[in-house]
């Protein structure tokens, strides 16, 4: 649970009319570091004693809502995603999506101009992960290194979800209380087994949460950009940054094949596995995390 105050939040208006909601620790003149969350997540869930201890570790910490999330812009759009269409995704035929992870990865790209930050340390978790591998190949003057946690390749066949996941990511129940009942039902089913979260912290993070804005139809869209994306092994082996993969050996949202599968591809890259991690970032990690994430950022200093 964050008891430290939380820094004053921004926003950042974006080219094409997005804005996005950010915030930042530690001195502007440390080393960059740009935090990407994953599915359905606010900037909120980089806890602020984890970005804290990251702006103790020489960073300059920038975290964000991605757009559709949070505080940043929705996407407007009466278009349902249903869970029809998510399956239909889910097993490779073609489905339109209202934006891809191009775009989201463009995002954090146009964050960094705003900020005036020429380029950047990424770290980025589960769909936050994908977008840093995106932006390191859409914009690879924009990345300095890649932490990539919990994430994959694009590539079918590895990375995968177990389906009966699928149904548990679409908001049934509503209000408060619906949301409060899934997130714990989701940290029973896919959190760490040897670090498990007291209920009472996953309840407070979901409260936090729902004020800050839920929206069914937002997880649809961006849980749909990820099952539409394209693959990006090929890309991902011309890469040339200091580059590092972070995976739970119990991960059941992202198989451990994708964590896998991505250090194979990148020339050079780092992989941790870590025994009892599931699908996030449990307070007993923290300082293992932080390790990776300062040596493979000084791993750019020295290359």
């Amino acid at each position: 649970m964050t008891t430290a105050a939380e820094p004053t939040e921004s926003t950042a208006f974006l080219p094409g009319g997005v804005e996005l909601a950010y915030d930042t620790f530690g001195s502007p003149e440390a080393d960059p570091l740009l935090l990407i969350m994953g599915l359905g997540g606010p900037m909120t869930w980089w806890d602020t004693g984890l970005c804290e201890q990251l702006a103790e570790a020489g960073f300059h910490v920038i975290r964000y809502d991605n757009r559709d999330i949070g505080h940043s812009s929705p996407f407007r759009s009466d278009e349902r995603i249903t869970l029809a269409r998510l399956a239909r995704a889910f097993v490779g035929l073609p489905t339109p999506a209202p934006y891809a992870l191009d775009d989201l990865a463009d995002d954090a790209a146009a964050l960094l101009d705003h900020l005036g930050i020429d380029s950047a340390h990424v770290w980025g978790v589960s769909m936050g992960g994908m977008i840093a591998q995106t932006l390191a190949i859409r914009h690879p003057d924009r990345v300095r290194s890649v932490c990539s946690t919990m994430s994959t390749t694009g590539r079918r066949g590895v990375g995968f979800q177990h389906p009966t996941l699928l149904p548990a990511l679409v908001i049934k129940k509503p209000g408060l209380e619906g949301y409060i009942e899934r997130q714990i039902k989701g940290g029973r089913q896919i959190g760490s087994p040897g670090y498990p979260e007291p209920e009472n912290e996953i309840r407070q993070r979901a409260i936090d949460t729902w004020h800050r804005g839920v929206s069914a139809a937002a997880v649809g869209r961006q849980m749909l950009a990820i099952l539409t994306q394209a693959d990006r092994t090929k890309q991902l082996g011309s890469l040339a940054i200091p580059f590092s993969v972070i995976h739970g050996l119990s991960d059941k949202m992202v198989h451990v094949s994708g964590g896998r599968a991505t250090a194979e591809v990148v020339p050079g890259a780092e992989i941790t596995l870590i025994k009892g991690m599931g699908h996030d970032l449990p307070r007993q990690l923290w300082p293992a995390f932080i390790k990776v994430v300062r040596r493979t950022a000084d791993r750019a200093v020295t290359a």
